[in-house]
């Protein structure tokens, strides 16, 4: 390496430094936040909300949940189907809420938690802790991580890696698997 290559190395390694240290404390406040709406997601929640209080398991038999669930929302939680992007009124939902599994109530977003993806479906960058469980998904060929909630197994979506900072998480949502508690009233 010649001398005066090395010097300028040498002399930008400060700024570079400064600069470094500023965006991981950045992301460690970012990070801060994100815990604090997972922690605080109550402060979203309508009053008398008809919501799940515990993730304990429901178990149905599948002729309970035909009964219970609208054809589009039995495909997608039960049989793991899609909904076709663009089609949910959720997509374009703007109002401060709470997201509960359409399948047993349980909470699972607050709209402090969802961003416009553009990808058609309702999409989240975080998640109320402990609502969902994971598997690998191989029917693309390509393996991708599908979630389901906690308490019913539902099927919700799948999750990516191409989301905004700081979790750069993607919760690729079907809508018909949501339901929609505003702050102030009921859905």
């Amino acid at each position: 390496m010649e001398r005066r290559t090395f010097w300028k190395i040498l002399a930008g390694t400060p700024l570079f430094l400064i600069f470094a240290r500023r965006s991981m404390a950045a992301q460690a406040e970012s990070m801060k936040a994100v815990e604090e709406l997972q922690k605080n997601w109550k402060a979203l929640l309508a009053d008398g909300a008809d919501i799940a209080t515990s993730a304990a398991p429901l178990n149905r038999s599948n002729a309970e949940w035909k009964k219970a669930l609208s054809p589009a929302a039995y495909d997608v939680l039960r049989e793991e189907g899609t909904e076709r992007p663009g089609s949910s009124p959720l997509n374009n939902e703007k109002r401060p809420g709470v997201f509960v599994c359409a399948g047993c109530s349980l909470p699972l977003f607050t709209s402090a938690m969802k961003y416009d993806s553009g990808t058609g479906w309702p999409s989240f960058f975080t998640t109320i802790p402990g609502v969902f469980g994971t598997s690998t998904d191989h029917k693309i060929i390509y393996p991708r991580t599908e979630y389901h909630c906690a308490r019913c197994g539902g099927h919700h979506g799948h999750v990516f890696d191409d989301g905004p900072p700081p979790t750069r998480l993607r919760y690729c949502n079907n809508g018909v698997a949501l339901r929609f508690i505003p702050k102030t009233g009921k859905a």
